[in-house]
């Protein structure tokens, strides 16, 4: 079956990557889902209708063990006529295959994890980091034909997203247990539980969670008491906005503003993803002058640790930073500020939250993109909603919902 509308252009680069895309690609790295696999990098823009991936092939010989399951014999042959020096440049139509959707709903996952825009001021749900770990440990074991041996290759990551997220095994097994077997999340929470102990019995990982998990799959199924998902899964604490004492008291407000929040130049987990979550303000005290930062934090963003700062410039001179410090449901700071001695209310103050060491740097302004992401993820919750309810039908590839996007459906926290 071929993908709707779809060619791919396979070409050579000088270098001898060959290079396989499918249209226009993602605007911004905030757009595009991408994957390491053997021999070559995947890639498919988050905001496009599902397709095929465009790949960098940088050695073809490895990339020989998925080429043809991926994208099907006429782009694999092309691919490799290419490699030869037999064509420099050809269009064909891919054909649709099982492990191309696997891959793009890996992607898609490895996606969600960074990017995925929770936000308490905008209205969007967290995902359950356990439960999306679980899932992405799920699907790289069914997508192991994407990858190799050579170690090169940091999205074969099964042992390590078992390992971290194996806290998430006990509620899942409840869930699926309590679950009508006619529904989208029991059939989803089947393939995922059997997946993980699949992967940990071909690799002879053993412990009390997976022994528990075993002997639940082993064990004739019967339904339990319904459940709430999210009761089941850990929480990282109470989450209350505008909690705690003000920032600072006294001193005359001369200007407030809000900042930057470009999703790039930190974590996932630390800041609300909402465009309104930094805020400054500055102030007189007698002759100083000093700036307060105000960053609404993520739910699960870490209390002690890394800690963000908050890059200050003013009239686009050379930025200061000013580190900042979680307070309940805040990231917040001050420091002085130097303003020009004449109209210090015209001064031009831009800020912007990072954590140093992870920041890439300030990127082109992406509020368009941010827009689109959070209309995605809203259609994508509201199909999550729908698919919890009895002999809704099956939504495999690309497009279905996470375990931890229909668990987030009913968290009434948002």
């Amino acid at each position: 079956m071929a993908w709707a509308a779809v060619d791919v252009h396979v070409a050579r680069d000088g270098d001898g990557t060959i290079r396989i895309t499918t249209g226009p690609g993602a605007s911004s790295d905030v757009t595009r889902a991408v994957l390491d696999v053997a021999g070559a990098v995947l890639a498919w823009p988050v905001l496009a209708a599902p397709g095929p991936p465009t790949a960098e092939i940088h050695d073809v010989g490895r990339a020989q063990q998925w080429l043809w399951a991926v994208y099907g014999e006429r782009t694999a042959a092309a691919v490799h006529a290419c490699a030869a020096g037999e064509l420099a440049d050809v269009r064909v139509a891919p054909d649709r295959t099982a492990l191309a959707d696997s891959a793009a709903r890996l992607g898609f996952g490895h996606w969600a994890a960074r990017w995925w825009p929770a936000s308490h001021l905008d209205g969007i749900a967290a995902l359950e980091p356990d439960l999306l770990g679980l899932e992405l440990a799920s699907l790289t074991h069914e997508c192991q034909q994407l990858f190799d041996d050579e170690g090169d290759q940091p999205d074969d990551c099964v042992a390590e997203l078992i390992e971290d997220h194996q806290a998430a095994l006990d509620p899942l097994i409840r869930w699926w247990q309590a679950t009508p077997p006619s529904t989208e999340p029991a059939r989803r929470l089947e393939r995922v539980l059997r997946s993980v102990d699949d992967a940990a019995d071909s690799a002879g990982w053993d412990g009390q969670a997976l022994r528990g998990l075993r002997e639940a799959l082993n064990r004739p199924r019967r339904d339990g008491i319904a459940v709430d998902p999210v009761a089941l899964f850990a929480r990282h604490g109470g989450y209350a906005l505008a909690a705690g004492d003000p920032l600072v008291s006294g001193g005359r407000v001369i200007a407030r503003g809000a900042g930057t929040n470009d999703w790039r130049r930190y974590p996932p987990g630390f800041v609300d993803a909402s465009e309104t979550a930094v805020s400054w303000t500055a102030r007189a005290l007698g002759a100083r002058r000093r700036i307060e930062v105000e960053v609404v934090a993520h739910s699960a963003a870490p209390v002690a640790g890394a800690l963000l700062v908050a890059e200050v410039g003013v009239d686009a001179g050379r930025p200061s930073r000013v580190p900042l410090a979680r307070r309940d449901d805040m990231w917040s700071g001050r420091a002085d500020l130097e303003l020009p001695a004449a109209g210090e209310t015209r001064s031009r103050i831009e800020i912007g939250v990072l954590l140093p060491g992870f920041d890439p740097g300030p990127g082109p302004d992406g509020g368009a993109d941010r827009d689109a992401i959070r209309a995605l993820v809203r259609r994508r919750l509201a199909a999550a909603a729908a698919a919890d309810v009895p002999n809704s039908p099956p939504h495999e590839g690309t497009s279905g919902p996470f375990l931890a996007e229909i668990a987030a459906t009913t968290d009434e926290d948002y």
